[in-house]
């Protein structure tokens, strides 16, 4: 895992980075919102550490932007005002968690960890990773270390779209209307089959871990994390 921590306070840039890397996580860092941009811009992290209150760009304006470029990193954002409508505002802008000061690093690593169990977005490389199993959207593929399950395009659809959206349950209609062109309806039974396929042909390989596809009965289907 590598993270990026933006934060002004050296003392605690610092404690966080030797905590982070302690725990054999590595870290970028930087001191400003202009550095701390760049490197989010044009760098592979898993997750950001957002301080809000920044010299040269602060923290919300470097989370949208983040956003309006459609890089889709997980963001911690930490601040010193606990005011509710502020930590409501920060969410809406597409931060993953917001956490206020004074804190300690156990829970914040805490927070880093449940994070990555929704899965890690790789923006360079377009691949989500959700319990050891990897869907690449530039080849749309899915595999499990070098295990390669090969999958229709309708039933890569199907994942890329649950896999998009952990652990929220999407009725078959949702998932029919994300896979389907303008003038395409896939049945309810097709999406159940298609589901049944991927399945068996996760099965059909040597894989010891669980692949996360859960079915909510009466409800629909959904990517735990």
């Amino acid at each position: 895992m590598k993270l990026l921590i933006i934060e002004d306070s050296s003392p605690l840039r610092r404690s966080l980075v030797v905590g982070f890397n302690n725990l054999g996580i590595t870290t970028d860092e930087a001191s400003n919102g202009t550095d701390g941009l760049s490197l989010a811009l044009n760098n592979p992290y898993d997750i950001i550490i957002l301080d809000l209150m920044l010299p040269g760009i602060d923290g919300m304006e470097i989370l949208k932007q983040l956003r309006q470029s459609a890089l889709q990193t997980r963001v911690i954002i930490l601040s010193a005002n606990s005011q509710h409508q502020d930590r409501i505002n920060g969410l809406l802008q597409g931060a993953d968690d917001y956490l206020t000061k004074p804190f300690s690093f156990d829970e914040l690593h805490a927070r880093v960890v449940a994070i990555s169990r929704r899965g890690i977005i790789n923006n360079f490389t377009n691949t989500i990773t959700i319990n050891g199993f990897i869907l690449d959207s530039n080849t749309m593929s899915l595999r499990y270390e070098a295990i390669n399950i090969n999958l229709t395009p309708n039933e890569f659809k199907i994942i890329e779209y649950l896999f998009n959206h952990p652990n929220q349950v999407m009725s078959t209609a949702m998932i029919s209307d994300n896979i389907a062109n303008n003038f395409d309806y896939i049945s309810k039974n097709t999406i159940e089959a298609h589901i049944s396929t991927i399945r068996k042909k996760i099965k059909s390989h040597p894989i010891t871990a669980t692949f996360p596809l859960k079915n909510k009965r009466g409800f629909g289907y959904y990517i735990e994390s």
